[in-house]
């Protein structure tokens, strides 16, 4: 397959695809045949590394079809079903779940919780948390990533044990901790700002640590979790290589304002804003598409906000044919119209309807 005539890079381009994968990227040629992309232009798949649900369904469901059409027609392409704070049967039964489906490509698992605070679990169910259990975590399949508070009991061994990516969240960590967990192997944060302690001049906990250190730091741009100016320092700090733009989204996303279930507690959504029953913020209701139309919004160059969406992810999770266009990169393509809007998605060198 040949899409012929897009705009790439700011110039006319024609992409060849064979077998899922991309062979060649050449100037646009009218010797050669193919799917006429005229008026459009061409970026990545969008990849979340950090997505509980969407229209109606999440990751604890174990249920991934749904989900993954769903992720699929809004520009995600490739994701990380995200666990909560549940227990040890739950969050297995998740990674036992079928995640050959078509649409959206499932990577692995995020694993956000139980290993957090409790000063700082957010929406997570607080009956649930623990201190890390490295033969427990190892006995779990497909877990790409997990979230840990480093000042717990035995997290620096299990940072340095674990096998998978660690992100620092759900903690009240200090700044000579997080050096320590960092210098162990955490490698991220997990949606900074929320749930961890803030900037303080004379206390500056993780963020100035994972600055200092030049790890990846996620952050959920819907405008509600981090206001527009902090979005832009976070930018500014750590740039597109380093930041990660997330959805964090939960399973109301898609659909509207009402109650649900998310991690076994009552979630009220109510002008498209999602709270636990004592006000705490539950995720989000946006898609990662549009979180990056809003990083944009607040004043971030769209191509970085696109990478941010795309390719540092996929690096900062390993997945080196993810996030890119280049030969030799799997066929997760977004097509946009004149107004940057997608007009198709191509997930494996197939068009998902």
């Amino acid at each position: 397959m040949i899409l012929k005539n897009l705009l790439f890079e700011g110039k006319l381009t024609d992409i060849t695809i064979e077998n899922g994968t991309i062979i060649a990227i050449e100037p646009a040629s009218d010797q050669t045949m193919g799917e006429d992309c005229t008026g459009l232009s061409v970026i990545p798949g969008l990849v979340d590394m950090h997505s509980h649900g969407c229209v109606g369904k999440d990751t604890m469901d174990g249920e991934f079809e749904e989900m993954c059409a769903f992720l699929a027609k809004n520009g995600t392409t490739s994701w990380l079903p995200t666990t909560m704070t549940q227990s040890y049967e739950a969050i297995k039964k998740v990674t036992e779940g079928k995640t050959d489906v078509p649409g959206t490509r499932i990577l692995g698992f995020h694993m956000e919780g139980p290993y957090i605070n409790a000063k700082k679990k957010g929406a997570q169910n607080g009956q649930f948390i623990k201190n890390p259990d490295l033969a427990e975590f190892k006995s779990l399949k497909g877990m790409r990533v997990v979230t840990i508070a480093p000042e717990l009991e035995g997290s620096m061994d299990f940072i340095k044990e674990c096998g998978a990516l660690v992100c620092i969240g759900h903690t009240d960590a200090d700044y000579d901790t997080c050096i320590k967990a960092i210098e162990a192997g955490a490698n991220c944060l997990t949606h900074t700002f929320n749930a961890m302690p803030p900037i303080h001049h004379r206390d500056p906990g993780p963020i100035p640590a994972a600055l200092e250190k030049n790890i990846y730091v996620q952050a959920i741009t819907d405008g509600l979790h981090l206001h527009p100016a902090i979005v832009m320092m976070l930018y500014k700090m750590f740039g597109p290589e380093r930041m990660v733009i997330i959805s964090d989204s939960m399973r109301a996303t898609g659909l509207g304002d009402g109650m649900y279930e998310f991690g076994g507690q009552d979630i009220e959504v109510k002008n498209g804003v999602a709270r636990t029953m004592d006000g705490a913020i539950a995720g989000s209701t946006s898609t990662l598409w549009y979180c990056v139309k809003q990083a944009v919004s607040f004043g971030v160059p769209f191509d970085d906000a696109v990478r941010m969406a795309t390719t540092t992810p996929a690096d900062m999770i390993g997945a080196e044919k993810k996030g890119r266009i280049a030969v030799g990169a799997d066929a997760d393509l977004l097509l946009l119209d004149k107004d940057c809007e997608i007009a198709k998605v191509m997930i494996a060198g197939e068009f998902f309807a």
